[in-house]
């Protein structure tokens, strides 16, 4: 049996680290993920972790060192925010492309200009097309299980693709809650110890990594490239089963909330669902058939999963964290839009784009979305399906 800690979100996935010992750890901190890093540097130094850490200048570096050392052989992790992921933007490509199961945890926050060290989703939706995985967590509880679930996702041999284990900035990662922490050996025993593909270690069996690679080959290799993340989706589905049966508490791809006949529904990532469930109940008790899918993977996008579970609802909101400067709608509410066309689900959707910055949301202003939601149902899609909720006029 495990035992349960007052403990940050920053703290548990630290925690969640020492458990794991990763072979290599490369960081370079930057608010608000830095006591991550801290911490765990604290168990190197102490004896706790047998990890190597490696102290790098930069997030550039940072990666790069992570990707070669996933490439020697080595289990390997990593932590960042906002502007450091931005700085990996060019190898968190070549870490996929590699298929090299790196663990990032990624604590979300607003990428700059202004700067600003709260939290949104922009760097997390800036890196969605760069072949990691994406697990996003609601609370401590959920980032500290998650972390120890993308190390035995990535590492699967049917998948070998790199995952980010996303907290929101401060919202999570510096708030304390009760977490349930098990026995250190049953987390390694769950993880299993790390077996490599190929690795450049091996000298006696030598390959290329890293070639270059022009039109007569670069499309066959991306094209083989996408096809993990099928593999990858069964993965996450599987082994969140697996921890359950371990620990618990199990593991989707999505937590659908009072969805079976509700009428007006929302769709979010993150500590906000936490607060939307708690609206969902009040609503509820009111009369209102009110639901909530909150997501849990936004890569691989779960577009077929998503459709089933809001097919027979009325009128829908989807909450983007995160602006995609220059298109019509947030990154989140395309893609599920997307998705409900193309699988031929005609129902209304209105896109909420809030917290940017890390505004807070109030439980009146989620409140507010599912009153105008009703009156979508009423009268169909409106004019203007973007609303900015929490901006001043």
């Amino acid at each position: 049996m495990g035992k349960v800690m007052p403990l940050e979100g920053n703290n548990a996935i630290a925690e969640a680290m020492r458990q794991i010992n990763p072979d290599v750890v490369a960081a370079y901190p930057i608010t608000p993920s830095t006591e991550i890093v801290q911490t765990f540097a604290k168990f190197v130094s102490d004896g706790k972790v047998t990890t190597n850490f490696v102290a790098v200048e930069s997030e550039h570096s940072a990666m790069s060192a992570c990707t070669a050392a996933a490439a020697a052989g080595g289990r390997v992790m990593n932590a960042t925010s906002a502007n450091g992921l931005a700085l990996m933007w060019e190898i968190l490509y070549i870490t996929a492309s590699l298929r090299q199961p790196v663990v990032l945890n990624l604590v979300n926050r607003a990428l700059s200009g202004n700067i600003n060290i709260h939290c949104d989703h922009s760097d997390g939706m800036g890196a969605r097309d760069s072949g990691w995985i994406q697990i996003y967590g609601e609370n401590a509880q959920e980032g500290y299980d998650n972390c120890i679930q993308c190390v035995a996702i990535s590492e699967r041999e049917d998948v070998r693709l790199p995952s980010m284990n996303c907290i929101d900035g401060f919202f999570v990662s510096h708030a304390y809650e009760m977490v349930e922490v098990e026995e250190d050996a049953a987390v390694q025993e769950w993880v299993g110890p790390y077996k490599p593909v190929r690795p450049l270690l091996d000298i006696q069996n030598p390959y290329t990594v890293g070639p270059l690679d022009l039109w007569d080959y670069y499309f066959e290799h991306k094209r083989n490239q996408l096809s993990a993340y099928p593999d990858a989706k069964e993965a996450i589905i599987e082994e969140g089963k697996r921890f359950g049966k371990a620990f618990g508490r199990e593991y989707g791809l999505m937590e659908c909330v009072d969805l079976e006949d509700a009428e007006v529904a929302v769709v979010a990532l993150g500590s906000t669902a936490g607060m939307c469930k708690d609206v969902v109940a009040d609503l509820r008790s009111k009369g209102v058939k009110a639901g909530l899918l909150k997501l849990r993977v936004f890569r691989p996008f779960p577009d077929a999963e998503i459709v089933a579970a809001l097919r027979n609802c009325k009128a829908v909101a989807v909450f983007d964290r995160a602006a995609s400067y220059g298109a019509s709608y947030g990154p989140l509410y395309s893609e599920v839009t997307a998705a409900m066309y193309t699988r031929g689900a005609n129902v209304p959707c209105v896109n909420i784009i809030y917290g940017l910055g890390g505004r807070e949301i109030r439980p009146d202003q989620i409140a507010d979305v599912y009153s105008k939601l009703n009156d979508v149902k009423t009268t169909g899609q409106p004019a203007d399906p973007v609303s900015y909720v929490g901006v001043r006029g």
